[in-house]
């Protein structure tokens, strides 16, 4: 990858030239088009409605999605979109600044979903789901609008682990975000492009971008959420085996349902000894003694 500034999008200008961070930048770039191609993400021609949401992970999947682009690499249409949801203190004006400064197309929507999550979860309550739910709601609403056939996150590697462990921990099944979905209605894509890249390099990268960060206030301040207790106990196992969340991520990629417990997944009932199929594909005749 060429690092001249001439030769690389605006949102890679300025970029620190030290080998530390080529490597990082080469990293995030490779595996994003690793998560592309192994999923079946790209058509041709097709226009993408990519989420900003103001953090790390949006940034980097922005910056990385461009520069894929720019090397004739992503043959298609992105339209950044970020959904303004009513937060008080909001800096509306940080992200459309920065699209126009960027040459980077995009739509801004305001939406005041925040009133309605405040008016309908009970103190005490964690907002997310119904806050996630009027916001893919939005974002499914401007994808149709715009043209596009896919909404494209920012969720990384390990916003896919705390997942699984949620549903493990919480919701008695084996499930997490996948990388490619379709929509319940069936006309979008929701594609997951960071898939494999890790938390801490999409963190690394924004902040040597010097990317202008917006925290989210509304469900950050909340304690005891139980993402961000699943996200201490894989802290804690990263700091005692290094390494520990890839071998994780790496066994999603790897399931063996013969080896699992789900009768929808692997027929057991039906599960035969060899001595037993030779049995019942035998067409001889028995001979009477």
């Amino acid at each position: 990858m060429l690092d001249d500034d001439t030769e690389i999008h605006p949102l890679f200008a300025g970029a620190p030239s030290t080998t530390e961070f080529k490597k990082l930048r080469k990293r995030i770039v490779r595996y994003t088009r690793e998560a592309i191609e192994q999923y079946g993400m790209i058509e041709r021609g097709a226009r993408w409605l990519v989420c900003l949401s103001g953090g790390k992970d949006s940034y980097t999947l922005l910056a990385v999605l461009h520069e894929l682009q720019w090397r004739g690499l992503l043959p298609v249409e992105i339209l950044a979109c970020n959904l303004d949801q009513g937060q008080p203190g909001f800096p509306a004006t940080v992200l459309p600044e920065f699209l126009e400064k960027m040459g980077v197309p995009h739509r801004i929507e305001y939406q005041d979903t925040y009133s309605v999550v405040m008016d309908k979860v009970p103190q005490g309550r964690t907002f997310c789901a119904l806050c996630s739910r009027l916001r893919r709601g939005n974002l499914y609403r401007i994808a149709r609008e715009e043209g596009c056939s896919a909404v494209v996150l920012g969720h990384h590697r390990d916003d896919i682990l705390e997942t699984f462990f949620m549903n493990l921990f919480h919701g008695g099944r084996l499930a997490t975000m996948p990388p490619k979905l379709v929509n319940e209605e069936g006309d979008l894509f929701v594609y997951r492009p960071l898939a494999h890249v890790a938390e801490a390099d999409c963190e690394k990268f924004a902040t040597a971008m010097n990317y202008p960060i917006i925290p989210c206030d509304l469900c950050g301040s909340q304690d005891g959420l139980q993402r961000q207790q699943v996200k201490q106990i894989l802290d804690g196992w990263e700091a005692n085996s290094p390494g520990r969340r890839q071998v994780m991520f790496r066994a999603l990629m790897n399931a063996r349902p013969s080896h699992l417990l789900d009768p929808k997944l692997f027929d057991f009932a039906g599960l035969m000894r060899a001595e037993e199929k030779i049995s019942e594909n035998s067409s001889e005749i028995p001979v009477l003694r």
